[in-house]
């Protein structure tokens, strides 16, 4: 695999008005859509983590769409932080 069919791992940190707002559902309902790997967790910070396995591409798009219009709460800032894909997940779940 080269390029955006890469297998990597995403990992962002989301910061804003993200938790008790359906954001978690809504980002693993993104990632599933994107046939990606993962889980969307809430930090004792009041962020969201999110950590997404798969294409480099559909990863990308993700991440897009985290920091894009239409996110449920409100999107102050996302972090990320890209590495190799662990092959760990099945699914994509919220913590």
């Amino acid at each position: 695999m080269s390029g955006a069919d890469e297998a990597v791992r995403l990992t962002a940190w989301v910061r804003g008005h993200v938790q008790g707002v359906g954001f978690r559902w809504w980002t693993r309902s993104r990632a599933l859509e994107l046939g990606l790997a993962g889980a969307a967790t809430n930090l004792a910070d009041g962020r969201v983590e999110v950590v997404a396995e798969g294409s480099r591409g559909s990863c990308e798009r993700l991440l897009e769409r985290l920091r894009g219009v239409g996110t449920p709460g409100r999107v102050d800032s996302v972090v990320e932080r890209w590495g190799r894909a662990g092959g760990t997940f099945t699914g994509f779940v919220e913590r």
